[in-house]
């Protein structure tokens, strides 16, 4: 069994990136925790309470396969990360040391959103001696370079998709719906002649 850390800058990042590899992982065995850094209070549409995406997450990651006790919230107030650079890599060795994981998955180093971009330089700083990939999110991502496939069953990403799905907050999002989802791992799935898959890039693998 092989311990893995999501790092997720805001509740739903890490289902987006690498949801159906998350519920992959814990199938064959492996446990799995998830670190979302912010519920995005800020940014939550006014017809929901201020922390709907506490309640969103918890149902999400719960579709995953993800236990309670591995999932791990934080409060830090969104699009602000760049600003709290030594708290959050603070933070991310206080889990290095109390999980110890064998795999980390991070956004990507080029992603433009400040907050992914943050998590992934203090996500790489911290783990620089443990394998390391970057998830994608083709609307934020500069360039990605595809360089790590898991394949995906059916099940696999019937699990992200209703995982996704618990993000009612979420849904006005041009990239929050199942067509958008599954074709994005067809599209993957193709490219290594599989039905389905995620893809990663991959910043260190330690063997």
């Amino acid at each position: 069994m092989k311990k893995i850390l999501v790092l997720a800058p805001h509740t739903d990042d890490g289902e987006f990136g690498c949801g159906g590899t998350i519920n992959k992982l814990i199938e064959e065995g492996n446990e799995v925790y998830y670190v979302a850094f912010s519920p995005c209070k800020q940014s939550v549409l006014s017809r929901y309470p201020s922390d709907i995406l506490v309640t969103e997450v918890k149902a999400a990651v719960k579709e995953l396969g993800v236990k309670d006790e591995n999932l791990i919230l934080l409060d830090y107030e969104v699009r602000t990360f760049n600003y709290h650079r030594q708290a959050i890599l603070d933070d991310i060795i206080k889990l290095r040391t109390k999980i110890q994981p064998d795999m980390v998955f991070i956004p990507a180093l080029t992603d433009m959103h400040q907050d992914h971009k943050t998590v992934a330089e203090e996500g790489l700083r911290a783990f620089k001696f443990t394998t390391i990939l970057s998830y994608e999110m083709p609307w934020n991502n500069i360039s990605f370079e595809t360089s790590c496939f898991f394949k995906l069953s059916e099940s696999n990403l019937t699990a992200k998709v209703n995982a996704l799905k618990k993000y009612e907050s979420q849904s006005h999002r041009p990239y929050a719906n199942q067509h958008f989802i599954e074709s994005l791992a067809t599209v993957r799935g193709v490219q290594i002649n599989a039905k389905y898959a995620e893809t990663f890039e991959v910043i260190r693998w330690i063997n």
